[in-house]
């Protein structure tokens, strides 16, 4: 397994970590209605072995914990593995390359990924069916359909990238498309693949609140490192400015899509 002070690794954990404790008390909290919608898609309960891939700051191991599961985790950045595991104490939670999986063939019944793989990455939906048991069940989210939510405005800062960044993010979230998760799962060996519709809803106190909880995100740092901090976050907080509303936080409902699906009962399952 790469060593996670490769370059790949780095730059993870560059655009990941470096703010960790930002991401995990801004930001990671307005994610909790899509972790809880998952869980509850996927029955997850008392008996589960969990894993969540890419796992950030841990919030979503920590609300599986509370439904009785338990847990483990994976992701690239260190930083955010540290606050995670300070989250969960008694979870196996690692450092390590969501590709090459660190544990044996079926030691899972349920694996999340929450918008952690994309269609950039596609090797790591076959290592989850790798690890999980036969009958075992998988829950991914990705962005769906970001030109008519009405909360696309928030992601608007990342756009200040390089061109090739900005480019690199429309290819990630293709996987949101008709058909294109549904495809890439079939050929990694799921069953009984379905998409559902994950509710989805960014809360800021003010648009400063709002620019110091994005700047924590990958998506930002790779704006950051085109225009510079000031030069993000001021036009993050102009961005929000125009969508204040008098006595309310500011909000930002982006679609969201889930992908549902099952390792085969008989059979290895992997591709």
């Amino acid at each position: 397994m790469p060593e996670s002070d490769t370059p790949q690794w780095k730059t993870v954990d560059e655009g990941w970590g470096r703010k960790a404790v930002d991401f995990a008390s801004l930001f990671e909290p307005n994610n909790c209605r899509e972790y809880v919608s998952v869980h509850h898609h996927l029955d997850v309960g008392e008996r589960d072995r969990l894993l969540d891939v890419a796992c950030g700051s841990g919030l979503a191991i920590e609300l599986a914990r509370l439904r009785g599961a338990q847990c483990a985790g994976i992701d690239a950045s260190p930083r955010l593995v540290a606050v995670a595991s300070y989250r969960n104490p008694d979870s196996d939670i690692r450092v390590g390359d969501m590709n090459r999986l660190p544990w044996e063939d079926g030691s899972f019944d349920v694996a999340t990924s929450f918008r952690g793989i994309w269609g950039t990455t596609p090797d790591a939906v076959a290592e989850i069916c790798r690890v999980l048991r036969p009958g075992g069940r998988f829950g991914l989210t990705v962005w769906g359909h970001l030109k008519v939510s009405p909360g696309a405005w928030a992601l608007a800062p990342f756009r200040l990238a390089a061109e090739e960044k900005v480019d690199n993010q429309a290819a990630m979230v293709s996987l949101g498309r008709p058909g294109a998760g549904e495809q890439l799962l079939d050929s990694c060996g799921f069953a009984g693949v379905r998409r559902v519709t994950v509710p989805f809803a960014w809360d800021f106190a003010d648009p400063d609140h709002f620019a110091r909880a994005v700047a924590s995100t990958g998506p930002a740092y790779e704006a950051i490192q085109n225009v510079g901090e000031q030069a993000f976050y001021r036009a993050a907080v102009e961005e929000a400015r125009d969508h204040l509303l008098e006595g309310l936080p500011l909000r930002a409902e982006i679609d969201l899509v889930g992908y549902l699906a099952r390792k085969p009962a008989t059979g290895s399952g992997s591709a």
